[in-house]
């Protein structure tokens, strides 16, 4: 995997010889001879536009003489490496409903709490509804872990057995 990843190094000389190599063909007027240079400095584009143009009408031959080094420096960067794909973040777990449950009991201790009050401050996972948390309770009362009863207002509360 890491040889598949390394890439070839370019050099100043063999890009000078392919840019001298345009030269040779300007008398016979063929252009396939002009932008080997950039082909081999990785700049398909530029080099397209030197083969069709004559290497902009030999100026831009001329400016590469002074720009092959830059050229040459440029395609021996290292490639990019795409970005790892990531899996969304997960939400953090939420703890059973039976230990909210149970922990908003021992916090309120003596004074208990209500279904509402229940729907209220727990987290409560996606789908849980007033009816699937009141099963739940009842489910806690069979087993003993809550206990029922009335406040002064009458309203049923449930705490700590």
């Amino acid at each position: 995997m890491l040889s598949a990843l390394k890439q070839e190094r370019r050099s100043v000389g063999m890009a000078y010889l392919l840019w001298s190599l345009a030269f040779v063909g300007a008398p016979l007027m063929l252009p396939g001879l002009n932008g080997l240079h950039r082909l081999y400095c990785r700049k398909p584009v530029s080099g397209a536009v030197w083969f069709f143009s004559f290497g902009l009408c030999g100026l831009g031959q001329l400016v590469d003489l002074f720009l092959i080094p830059s050229l040459v420096e440029s395609a021996n960067q290292p490639l990019p490496l795409p970005a790892p794909q990531r899996a969304p973040a997960a939400a953090p777990a939420l703890p059973p409903l039976e230990r909210q449950l149970l922990g908003l009991a021992r916090r309120r201790g003596e004074a208990g709490f209500t279904l509402t009050d229940a729907l209220l401050e727990l987290d409560l996972p996606h789908g849980i509804n007033s009816g699937s948390l009141a099963a739940e309770i009842e489910r806690l009362l069979y087993a003993d872990l809550l206990d029922v009863g009335n406040d002064a207002r009458g309203r049923v509360i449930y705490r700590e057995p």
